[in-house]
């Protein structure tokens, strides 16, 4: 089967690569549609660490082409969304229910082959069966709202609370969707990128802003997330955080950001500081969220390149152009 894969840090090839086997709790999708994002970039920049070659694509539903001999409850035509995260299952933190922080924590096309290739190979139970309405390709969207799912499961989510976001790409938009669903009297946009902030509009944000400054909140924001992973862009985010209020660490900064706080401003103020790591417990509460029309693909989805085109792909998403950019095998 063909597939992108990354050689080394820096280096996309397209090659022929074994087709993959189901395992007995296995099925083999051929994805519709694979997502690039930010956890891409580290990978392709070597800073996630996994062992090279690898074929990336962790955002990837499609149809399922074989199934494993002891699969139940799914079959071959079946469309799924699948959730990449893969578990031990048996650590310290497994058992705790806290997945995402396991010790042995692996992910599809990060750990192991993922959908950037004519197939792919997932646990049964990592599965998510579509609804008849909703595209195999579209619902390459569930795998990145899972993760915003997870980050609003450690929020407070207090109704009439006002939100910030730092950040108006597909995670910004979809934080802002969900905090909309959730209670906010208020949801503020921060970006750099007036396109990015016109597609916030659209989805209908209180205001989108190229800096908080240009918002009246003496008393700051109930609930601030930054999206960016960009170092000053998380520094202003924090400052931000209204007496009693929290700040989510959402989007993936580099490993050697660094941000100086003043612990006693977290004392005086009663500032929650928290973070939020891919899914748990999410995917499914996604997939349905998906079903309901939470997200309109015709906004999030701004371009869709054939497999051969993954580098090129890679390198829009990397220059900020559109919103999420789909990869498709089979187009």
């Amino acid at each position: 089967m063909k597939a992108a894969v990354i050689a080394e840090p820096g280096t996309i090839e397209i090659r022929t690569v074994p087709d993959p086997a189901p395992g007995p709790a296995e099925v083999v999708v051929r994805p519709a549609a694979v997502g690039i994002c930010g956890t891409d970039l580290h990978i392709n920049r070597g800073e996630f660490a996994p062992a090279f070659p690898i074929v990336p694509g962790h955002e990837f539903a499609g149809e399922i082409v074989a199934v494993g001999a002891a699969v139940d409850g799914l079959r071959v035509g079946d469309r799924v969304a699948v959730d990449p995260s893969l578990y031990c299952g048996y650590c310290y933190y497994c058992k705790r229910n806290r997945g995402n922080q396991c010790d042995n924590w692996g992910a599809i096309g990060v750990t192991v082959s993922g959908g950037a290739a004519q197939y792919v190979a997932a646990p049964m139970a990592n599965c998510f069966k579509l609804p008849p309405h909703l595209s195999s390709s579209d619902a390459a969207l569930i795998e990145p709202l899972s993760c915003a799912v997870r980050g609003f499961d450690v929020l407070p989510r207090a109704m009439a609370d006002s939100y910030l976001i730092y950040g108006s790409g597909t995670m910004g938009l979809m934080m802002l969707e969900l905090a909309k669903r959730a209670g906010a009297a208020t949801v503020s946009v921060v970006d750099l990128n007036p396109q990015r902030l016109e597609t916030a509009r659209l989805l209908g944000c209180t205001a989108a802003v190229t800096s908080a400054d240009e918002l009246d909140a003496p008393r700051g924001w109930d609930v601030v997330i930054d999206c960016t992973g960009a170092e000053a862009a998380i520094r202003d985010a924090f400052r931000r955080v209204g007496k009693g209020g929290t700040f989510l660490q959402f989007g993936v900064a580099d490993y050697d950001a660094r941000l100086e706080i003043e612990p006693y401003e977290i004392y005086r103020r009663e500032i929650t500081v928290t973070g939020s790591m891919a899914v748990l417990n999410s995917f499914d509460r996604a997939g349905e969220l998906m079903a309901a029309g939470v997200l309109r693909p015709d906004v999030f989805i701004s371009h869709r390149f054939p497999l051969d085109s993954y580098a090129e792909a890679l390198g829009q998403f990397e220059a900020g152009v559109g919103r999420k950019i789909l990869v498709e095998p089979g187009g």
